[in-house]
């Protein structure tokens, strides 16, 4: 039998299982894919929020990626948290002249509001990392913080493409899930050619590693060979269908759901 698609995250452990690391590998199977990964720091994490987080020495990133890469190969690679400067540039330097497409979610804040990325790493995402990039999928709070521009509206979503592509991805995915609005509406744009993506609103509060599942399936769909727009909405289709099966765990917040297709079909 032949292989499926390898995909290769390289992110923080979400030890609460519903971001991170966790959360692309549970995406990379239900989608048919095999998933690795690069550990890059590991997190005291649960329903609640970040106790604590701990990066990983810059040396054993290179080593995980070396390893995977060296013997088994990747078609795609997503990257997630990358807490410091010295991690993003040496994630950066590793993905450099790499063939296969990259998905870039720039995490810089968890959905409980506790801080995933140093300030001082914000320059080295813009000018090594989203150069890097086939498709970045920022929210509007890493938007912000990259770019300095407040969206508030659909229009604002098209002024933020703009500013980010001007850091030099070929496509960028502004997610405006956080806008106003009876629709979660997306723009993905690579500057000449723009696709509005917008599903239904769940009413659900548990959406924890919404981010993380999207990155994780458009890099699926990339290592499959689907064109950008086709793997972004096939993308988005897989998650907003995870977050209207999100559940509760723990006290706080809970996941989405990312093996919802197995239980739609028992």
């Amino acid at each position: 039998m032949s292989a499926p698609p390898r995909v290769l995250t390289i992110a923080g452990s979400d030890s609460g299982g519903g971001a991170g690391i966790q959360a692309d590998l549970k995406t990379m199977l239900a989608l048919g894919a095999h998933g690795m990964s690069v550990v890059t720091a590991v997190t005291a994490q649960n329903s609640l929020g970040v106790q604590g987080a701990w990066e990983l020495p810059v040396e054993a990133v290179r080593a995980q990626y070396r390893s995977v890469v060296g013997d088994i190969g990747v078609q795609a690679v997503k990257t997630g948290m990358l807490a410091s400067p010295a991690l993003v540039t040496a994630v950066a330097e590793l993905l450099t002249d790499r063939a296969a497409p990259v998905v870039v979610d720039p995490v810089s804040v968890s959905k409980h509001g506790d801080r995933l990325l140093a300030d001082d790493a914000l320059d080295a995402v813009r000018t090594r990392l989203l150069p890097l990039a086939t498709v970045a999928t920022p929210n509007l709070d890493e938007v912000a913080e990259l770019t300095g521009v407040t969206v508030t509206d659909e229009p604002g979503l098209r002024r933020a493409a703009a500013r980010l592509l001007a850091y030099g991805p070929r496509w960028v995915l502004v997610k405006g899930g956080h806008l106003p609005g009876g629709a979660a509406v997306d723009l993905l744009t690579d500057g000449r050619e723009e696709h509005w993506l917008r599903a239904p609103r769940h009413d659900n509060r548990h959406t924890h590693g919404t981010g993380c599942t999207l990155a994780s399936a458009v890099a699926v769909g990339l290592a499959e060979g689907l064109a950008v727009p086709e793997a972004v909405r096939r993308a988005k289709e897989y998650v907003t269908a995870a977050i209207a099966a999100g559940f509760a765990l723990g006290a706080g917040i809970g996941p989405v759901d990312h093996g919802w297709r197995l239980r739609t079909r028992a």
